[in-house]
């Protein structure tokens, strides 16, 4: 089944930077893998600085529309059906501006790069990268930045594809996408689920642990036998369908486990839902995401709550 389009729209926010052109180098080798049309986008911001990234950042419409212009005329994007777009209004809440355009624009993917001192640090982390990923009705693809960022093809194939669940089936939005990600791309799904140590419960349960701490040790060992007989379950499902797919079990603590396995494997890309056992909330608190994308090279396909059931397998 390689070559079938798991996305057909691609929408690239872009300020200027060429730390924030990295995003590019991912989603042009997507839009060429999947025929799909890739949509670069500018939201100008409201009291914009100056710089971003030690660089020349875009404060008006009438740069952002010539830079985005530049861009689409690269000799890595020909051949490719490239459109822009920038929001004219300057708006204070970027993140909000760029989830109401995913929906005007109704890509199937946001590509987006990590770091940087503000700009898209800020544009990620926190309060905003939460809005981002929630608000969003469409997957956010992050990944790592370049200092020496060209617009080149993708170096490498999603060979293997991480994807942590929870056991809950209706916590696993990013499963039906990585599966079919895994069979567009003929890779390699690796099924992971975390199962806690005492020192790592938190709220109720880990007050349960205080007072009870062996009542609580034997629930987590039945808890990791459930999950064996759920992962069984799981990897015999996916391979009716002709995936290569295999699991483990982790004990401890989530981000560790899944920074720990992403490594073991030398994941290429690391799909997760935000939507967990102790909701979207509790996710962003601990830092999961932030925690993984920090910690591995791997591309991180947020799938955020609310996904519709569009790529159920």
């Amino acid at each position: 089944m390689q070559g079938e389009k798991v996305f057909r729209s691609i929408l690239v926010p872009l300020d200027g930077s060429r730390l924030a052109e990295s995003a590019l180098t991912t989603a042009v080798w997507l839009a060429r893998r999947m025929d799909a049309q890739l949509t670069l986008v500018h939201i100008v911001e409201k009291n914009a600085p100056r710089e971003v990234h030690s660089e020349r950042h875009l404060v008006t419409s009438q740069e952002a529309s010539a830079y985005l212009e530049g861009v689409s005329r690269l000799p890595a994007l020909s051949g490719l059906r490239v459109n822009t777009h920038v929001h004219e209004a300057e708006v204070s809440d970027v993140a909000r501006s760029l989830a109401e355009h995913s929906a005007e624009l109704a890509p199937d993917l946001i590509v987006i790069c990590t770091h940087g001192n503000g700009g898209l640090r800020r544009f990620l982390f926190g309060v905003i990268a939460q809005q981002v990923v929630s608000l969003a009705t469409v997957p956010v693809l992050i990944v790592h930045p370049s200092k020496e960022a060209q617009v080149v093809g993708a170096t490498g194939e999603f060979k293997t594809i991480l994807a942590p669940i929870d056991g809950d089936p209706s916590h696993e939005k990013g499963l039906p996408l990585a599966s079919e990600i895994a069979q567009a791309f003929g890779s390699r799904l690796h099924l992971l689920m975390v199962v806690p140590q005492l020192r790592d419960l938190t709220g109720p349960k880990a007050a349960t642990s205080f007072i009870l701490p062996g009542a609580m040790r034997a629930d987590l060992e039945m808890e990791s036998a459930d999950a064996r007989t759920y992962l069984d379950g799981r990897v015999a499902e996916l391979g009716r369908k002709g995936l290569s797919v295999d699991s483990d079990i982790s004990r401890g603590d989530p981000a560790h486990a899944i920074i720990a396995t992403a490594k073991r494997l030398s994941a290429d890309l690391v799909v997760m839902g935000t939507h967990g056992r102790t909701g979207t909330d509790a996710f962003w608190e601990r830092s999961v995401a932030a925690r993984v994308v920090s910690s591995i090279k791997a591309p991180l396909l947020m799938v955020p709550l609310g996904k519709s059931d569009a790529h159920a397998t």
